[in-house]
């Protein structure tokens, strides 16, 4: 019994089979019923016919004639019965079969109004999971589908609202050097067209990266795969960061294990994730801190991570740091080193497209962090 709840094939044979077992239960039962009051009426309409019959004379051949009468009225008494009984069985089985079809459509009924709403633009519309049959299994999906319609909703709206913050700051810092310019109250000296630069400059960066992570989330790029050895990509990375940690007074260190295989990869894709990682780390550490980059090998995989000693993450923040956007520091802006919050996400789309994983680690406040990433060793 427990399989046949949980296979709807299995219901829809039960329910046949029901329907069934009750018209030949209700034909049984109607024939058990009707059969000898339609017998004793046709045998009493036989005997009063031979009464009539023996009084007008009619004797001759009354032997024949009383068999074939008793085989006929039989016939005919059976048939009514017969009658009587089918048309109660064909009642019962469609009400049966109404009953057993509406509980059995009515999940999908369900299923269809809650399509419609979430066609509607309706992403919070859900749908009640009873049982474990393959219409339950249809439900939960559906659930599940709905709530990732929802969050993507959500992630688009929150988008817009980002993308719009992201945009409006530069533009309001031009055009606000620019009103000073135009009113006078700004003097016309290398300092503010520098400022102005800085601010079409980081505009120019942020267009850039909204670029890049269009192309990214919509896998619209191509991946040139040749050998790559982890130790030229990790000197790359450090010649050209170098100047950037060396202003803050910051450490650069790389520490790689000795014959690590060479990676079947994108090599300028993948300097864009170190680079991405790196960079990240020198901007979350104080002056005097340090930045490691090393690589070891694990099983059929190369981890490279990217440790620093800088302000560290809260486990809360830890599952979020990959959304775009996001932001351990809610109030942190993009003038204080906060970064758009795009170069992390773009990055993990990047590793993915490799066949790898990314993730990051932290003790906490204070404590650093330490960001890595997998790739598989070349065979």
């Amino acid at each position: 019994m427990s399989y046949i709840r949980k296979r709807l094939g299995a219901k829809l044979f039960l329910a046949n089979l029901i329907v069934i077992l009750m018209g030949v239960i209700i034909l049984a039962i109607t024939i058990q019923i009707t059969i000898p009051a339609a017998f004793n009426r046709h045998m009493g309409a036989m005997d009063s016919s031979m009464m009539n019959g023996m009084g007008m004379g009619q004797g001759q051949g009354q032997g024949q004639g009383l068999g074939r009468t008793l085989f006929e009225n039989f016939r005919a008494s059976m048939f009514e019965s017969l009658g009587y009984a089918v048309t109660a069985s064909v009642l019962v089985a469609l009400l049966v079969s109404w009953f057993l079809s509406r509980r059995i459509v009515a999940p999908v009924r369900t299923l269809t109004d809650a399509s419609q709403h979430i066609a509607d633009g309706h992403y919070a519309e859900r749908v009640e999971v009873n049982g474990t049959d393959e219409i339950a299994q249809l439900a939960t999906r559906f659930n599940q589908m709905a709530t990732q319609l929802e969050q993507v909703e959500s992630m688009r709206r929150q988008l817009i609202g980002d993308v719009t913050h992201e945009l409006r700051t530069p533009l309001t810092s031009i055009n606000g050097y620019m009103e000073g310019l135009v009113d006078g109250v700004l003097p016309s000296t290398r300092e503010t067209f520098d400022q102005i630069h800085r601010e079409a400059d980081r505009l120019s960066r942020l267009v850039d990266d909204l670029q890049e992570l269009s192309r990214v989330e919509a896998k619209a790029f191509s991946l040139d795969i040749r050998s790559v050895t982890v130790s030229n990509l990790v000197q790359t990375t450090v010649k050209r960061l170098a100047p950037q940690a060396t202003a803050k007074r910051i450490t650069l260190h790389s520490n790689l294990a000795a014959d690590l295989p060479p990676l079947q990869a994108d090599e300028d894709r993948l300097t864009q994730v170190l680079v991405n990682l790196v960079a990240n780390a020198i901007q979350y550490t104080p002056e005097g801190g340090d930045v490691t980059i090393s690589a070891a090998r694990q099983a059929d995989e190369i981890h490279i991570s990217v440790k620093d000693s800088g302000i560290g993450i809260p486990p809360e923040h830890i599952a979020n740091l990959f959304t775009r956007f996001y932001r351990v520091d809610k109030s942190r802006s993009r003038n204080a080193g906060g970064g758009s919050g795009i170069g992390l996400t773009i990055a993990k789309h990047l590793v993915e497209a490799h066949g790898g994983r990314i993730w990051a680690e932290s003790q906490g406040d204070g404590q650093g962090s330490t960001f890595t990433f997998s790739l598989k060793i070349a065979k």
